[in-house]
């Protein structure tokens, strides 16, 4: 057996993926100067297209241990380049600057080489979680990890907290590739994420670094810390709309989080992250945290709610943010900035912190409870990046505090049947990359999860162009890989190249095999285009010299309307001439 070395190295990446060795591999850890994301770009030099962000403080998988020199003369990236996998099975380059790499086992069943593998051994951590907690110790010999082993097993909590709507993401996200079109419950700046992207985000193997393990850290308020919580609470609000909107007024909500904290038990760096996260750094929640809200007859007038409490989504689209918020502080007596601010801390400490959700994580995930039948009913946010989020707050500023080095204490989950290599792709960190390993989904859910249109013996809504590897790799994010094939209209198994219509997918789930027909609109040839040919072949069979059937039948009645007629032969003809574009 290899012994572990922690390698000091530059690279970056986005997801987790790749084929790597049973015993050990190399993941990286992305960092930069002023704490952006790194580019993923097509090739080893920064004139290639950037593909993807890598986000700092995460953790990815390497395809190769090899450095690959710059192409563009080291022209805004003075190292050499390396290759990681991002977004499932897609793979990119990251310039050397900005990644730590980091050696650690990809299976859970290796015996401990190292005496801190063997400290986190006897902590209960499996070995896939020993490369980023020995890193982290490394450079923190103070800090101390708990396992915590939630009564769900992985795949169950991923499958619980998949269901349309639980967990949502911004629109703008860097990684599109999370985004679940097939839900639409929820629309607008927050949308609804595919069961890959909320394994991404619940895998805490993927956290394990200085900059996103505080999301485990004990929400409490250590008495160690009176002089660190008054300064880093003024650190993190000062500037924001909020804190300048009262202290302007002569009341500075910092020394009222401070105030507050110490008599209920809760962390003021915590409450403070969580009203920047809840609230941002700007003043489109003014009307919450300002008092002077004079809409609705007047009614809420005079009240402050400084955590969102109340705002969820369903109240939101029926009445409007501000009713929600201030009715709820009006509830619940928030009748002057002080109740406010200690009414959000009660609230969080009598809900969250004194009970079973006394972590970030757990107030996002809610994963430690004792009956598995409620597990997940107590969330606080339906932002998958909120725990994230506070967690990188929080760690910023400690680091600017210079104080990292204190004695902090962390509460990582560690779940039952989390598959030995960490793959992100299917439902999640499941099953050891290069093998097999499908979803349990129905193969229906793996298709309309993978953004495509399902539909008895057939697959549709897929872009014109789209290349076979594409297909493959998108629908195997979802259903696991290797749980797809592809064919052409005669039975050759295809790997490249544009799909078109007639040619065959066959996904395969735990239990069912299925082959489905491609659809391609308007491309009725299947030659992956659409063009004069596909145009004379609905002309044709308009005039009944010709007929479309099957898949390429389907495929000419472009309007949806169940026939192929005028307005399809229209369609066609206007997309061919670039005034139409036909909606797959």
């Amino acid at each position: 057996m290899k012994k572990i070395k922690l390698l000091i190295l530059f690279v970056m990446t986005f997801f987790i993926c790749g084929n790597v060795s049973a015993s050990d591999t190399l993941r990286a850890v992305i960092f930069s100067s002023d704490g952006k994301a790194a580019n993923v770009r097509t090739g080893p030099g920064t004139q290639n297209t950037r593909v993807a962000y890598a986000q700092v403080g995460a953790l990815y998988n390497l395809v190769s241990e090899s450095v690959y020199p710059d192409t563009n003369n080291h022209k805004n990236c003075s190292k050499d380049w390396y290759k990681i996998y991002y977004n499932g099975i897609a793979t990119g380059y990251v310039c050397g600057e900005h990644v730590e790499l980091v050696r650690s086992y990809s299976t859970d069943n290796i015996a401990p080489q190292t005496t801190c593998e063997q400290e986190m051994a006897n902590l209960g951590f499996p070995s896939s979680y020993w490369g980023g907690l020995c890193n982290v110790r490394s450079k923190h010999a103070n800090w101390s990890f708990v396992a915590l082993k939630p009564k769900i097993s992985w795949p169950e909590v991923i499958d619980r907290e998949s269901d349309c709507g639980i967990n949502l993401i911004s629109n703008t996200t860097a990684n599109a590739g999370f985004i679940d079109n097939s839900c639409t419950k929820y629309t607008g700046s927050f949308v609804p994420i595919l069961p890959k992207g909320v394994a991404y985000y619940m895998d805490p193997r993927n956290f394990l670094s200085e900059r996103y393990i505080f999301q485990f850290m004990h929400l409490a308020y250590d008495p160690n810390f009176v002089g660190i919580y008054s300064t880093g609470t003024t650190s993190i609000l000062q500037g924001t709309a909020v804190y300048n909107y009262h202290l302007a007024r002569g009341y500075n909500i910092a020394d009222a989080i401070n105030r507050v904290g110490a008599s209920m038990n809760v962390s003021p760096i915590f409450t403070a992250a969580r009203i920047r996260q809840e609230l941002g750094s700007g003043n489109s929640e003014e009307n919450l945290y300002s008092g002077v809200y004079t809409g609705l007859n007047n009614e809420y007038y005079g009240y402050y709610n400084f955590y969102n409490i109340g705002v969820s989504d369903s109240c939101v689209k029926q009445s409007g943010r501000e009713y929600c918020g201030l009715s709820y502080a009006k509830k619940n007596g928030w009748n002057s900035v002080e109740n406010g601010i200690a009414g959000g801390v009660s609230f969080l400490a009598n809900s969250y912190i004194n009970n079973t959700q006394f972590t970030s994580y757990f107030q996002k995930f809610d994963v430690n409870r004792d009956n598995p039948d409620k597990i997940g009913g107590h969330q606080y946010m339906a932002s998958i990046e909120g725990a994230k989020s506070e967690s990188e707050t929080t760690y910023t500023t400690y680091k600017d505090m210079n104080i990292l080095n204190s004695a902090f204490v962390f509460y990582i989950p560690v779940y039952s049947n989390m598959d030995a290599t960490i793959n992100n792709v299917g439902s999640g960190a499941t099953g050891e990359a290069g093998v097999a390993n499908p979803s349990s989904s129905a193969i229906a859910t793996i298709v309309t999860s993978s953004g495509y249109r399902y539909e008895s013996g057939y697959i549709s809504n897929i872009a014109v162009g789209t290349d076979a590897a594409t297909l493959i790799g998108t629908i195997e994010s979802i259903g696991g890989y290797g749980s797809v094939s592809l064919k052409d209209s005669k039975g050759n198994v295809k790997t490249s190249g544009v799909v078109a219509t007639g040619d065959t997918v066959t996904i395969t789930n735990q239990s069912t095999v299925e082959t489905l027909t491609i659809v391609i609109k308007g491309d009725t040839s299947g030659d992956g285009i659409i063009n004069a040919l596909d145009l004379l072949q609905v002309q044709k069979n308009i005039l009944k010299t010709y007929s479309l059937s099957g898949a390429y039948g389907k495929a000419g009645d472009t309007s949806g309307d169940g026939t192929i007629n005028a307005l399809d032969l229209l369609q066609v003809q206007k997309n061919i001439l670039g005034t139409y574009k036909i909606v797959q």
